[in-house]
């Protein structure tokens, strides 16, 4: 018995056995490619959040530190701010590896005693990231630095008092790929007035001679690895 081309072609064209196959390799792409996409968004969430908690982090815990004595107002040292900086990255951790990355800029925000001005009289950075405040940089004074923040929402310090004022950036590291990220850079910042009676003159050395590293914002390093 011979069968002819058309009813061949009925054959085929009636054999409904690989349309859930076809249908399901044709679906798949878009299927993975939303997987995908919807991770690394959720992804991107956390890692806001993480640089968030960074910044509020070191912002409070640079308002604390400090000698504590109840003869003379509390001095601060470079060593505190180099355990501060070392503790964020700890806190951060490894996975996020903030200053390879990212960077932080510490600023103490005062007045300025002869002027009574906002004054940004110091500034202590940490990072890879080439990134310089968005809001005033070391010895920023008068003019047009009027507090350190976004425009029309900015921190300003109270005559003999101080404000650690904290940015962090950070490029955000893709969990899959970057065509899923419309912006890697991630911006935070935080701020609070000192906690006690500061020492605001300067920055100290526990041991002069022998003295500690200072993170001046012109290095643009992370901490060794240990």
């Amino acid at each position: 018995m011979t069968v002819s081309l058309r009813q061949m072609l009925r054959a085929l064209r009636d054999d409904r056995s690989g349309i859930a196959l076809t249908e399901m390799a044709l679906v798949t792409p878009f299927l993975l490619g939303f997987s995908l996409f919807a991770i690394e968004s959720t992804f991107l969430t956390i890692m806001h959040m993480r640089i968030n908690q960074v910044a509020i982090h070191i912002a409070d815990n640079a308002s604390r530190i400090g000698d504590v004595s109840t003869l003379e107002d509390r001095k601060i040292y470079e060593a505190d701010i180099n355990d501060l900086l070392l503790g964020a990255q700890l806190q951060a951790g490894a996975d996020v590896d903030l200053y390879e990355h990212g960077r932080v800029i510490l600023s103490s925000l005062e007045t300025k005693p002869d002027t009574g001005k906002q004054w940004l009289h110091w500034q202590r950075c940490k990072g890879k990231k080439v990134h310089a405040s968005s809001y005033g940089n070391e010895g920023a004074t008068g003019g047009s630095f009027q507090g350190m923040g976004p425009k029309g929402n900015q921190v300003v310090a109270q005559p003999d008092d101080a404000v650690m004022f904290v940015e962090v950036v950070y490029e955000y590291q893709p969990l899959f790929s970057d065509m899923f990220v419309q912006n890697a850079q991630i911006s935070a910042y935080s701020a609070f007035t000192v906690r006690a009676d500061r020492d605001l003159t300067q920055i100290y050395q526990q041991d002069p001679s022998s003295p500690d590293a200072i993170q001046v914002c012109s290095k643009y390093d992370a901490f060794a690895a240990t």
